[in-house]
């Protein structure tokens, strides 16, 4: 009994020892020739010597994960892939430099209207002034508003697309990008070109209040004449598109389209499920479920976009 008591405690000394040796050996605290000659990690100077400024980081940007099935890839590979998840086709959001250079031919277009800019007519101040609202849009997206128009081929054939960036306050539909589609349409007239429309937007700017909502019968009434011109008017619906945009020139095109998954209605799921007090059907207001219900004309995914326009506009044109 004695003896195993020993036992014990020898071998209790010795797992001590041994993991005092191990933890000073790890901080540098003993000399490489004290250490045992059979460890596996050997520190060979003492403490971490790499200055702060020569230490390393890894780049914000190299990788993303998609919202959709938790799919980690690089950005590049993302990019390469027109921001299409390579796992499971979710679609992430681009701008109108993304969708030009997928639709133009060889990536070469001409900006229309880009002199045309947001006035604060209101002086309107909420959280923060409009005019600087504008300023800190400006300066961090580069952009000259939330639509921009460019007229380029598509397949051969000669097309002008406006297409709104979110990222320029939410892609709000104001008084530029009412003009800049009134200008568009008159371009369409003089040069009976076909116009194509790429919608991302949650809605009216508040800060323009009635400026932004008299967009909407302006667009209409424009958009008209290029039906009775018998010029094709192409609406695409990306995610998201809501408000004053899909409750005029978004849903009235000779051909509605709608990417997979987009988001499309006019106020949000959860505004109108608080209204009517009844829960929503699965998938509502998705473009599938919008496609079922007669509002959109066809799906299509942004690699067969260009193919499918370049064959709308032959088939217009015959």
């Amino acid at each position: 009994m004695n003896q195993e008591i020993t036992d014990k405690k020898k071998f209790l000394q010795m797992s001590l020892k041994h993991e005092e040796d191990y933890n000073a050996q790890l901080s540098g605290s003993i000399p490489e020739q004290e250490s045992t000659s059979n460890s596996w990690f050997k520190r060979r100077k003492k403490g971490i010597n790499t200055s702060t400024s020569e230490k390393k980081e890894t780049p914000d940007g190299l990788w993303t994960q998609c919202p959709s099935c938790k799919y980690t890839c690089t950005t590049i590979e993302l990019k390469e892939n027109l921001s299409v998840c390579p796992k499971c086709s979710y679609h992430h959001r681009i701008g109108s430099a993304e969708y030009f250079d997928i639709f133009f031919d060889n990536q070469e277009f001409t900006e229309l209207f880009a002199d045309v800019r947001s006035v604060d007519f209101l002086g309107f101040n909420d959280l923060k002034p409009y005019k600087k609202r504008l300023v800190e849009a400006y300066s961090k997206t580069g952009l000259h508003d939330s639509i921009t128009a460019a007229v380029g081929n598509v397949g051969g054939s000669s097309l002008v697309i406006c297409c709104m960036d979110f990222n320029f306050i939410g892609g709000s539909l104001g008084s530029v990008m009412g003009e800049k589609i009134a200008r568009s349409a008159d371009y369409c007239l003089q040069h009976k070109t076909p116009l194509m429309i790429i919608s991302k937007s949650g809605g009216a700017r508040m800060m323009e209040s009635a400026f932004s909502l008299m967009q909407l019968p302006k667009t209409l009434g424009k958009i008209s004449r290029l039906s009775v011109a018998k010029i094709p008017f192409i609406s695409l619906c990306t995610d998201p598109t809501y408000g004053g945009t899909t409750a005029s020139f978004a849903m009235v095109g000779d051909v509605n389209i709608g990417e997979p998954g987009a988001m499309i209605g006019f106020a949000g799921p959860r505004v109108i499920k608080e209204t009517i007090k009844r829960d929503l059907p699965e998938g509502f207001q998705t473009s599938e479920f919008l496609i079922d219900h007669g509002f959109l004309d066809m799906i299509v995914g942004r690699k067969q976009l260009k193919e499918k326009i370049s064959v709308l506009l032959s088939l217009f044109a015959n």
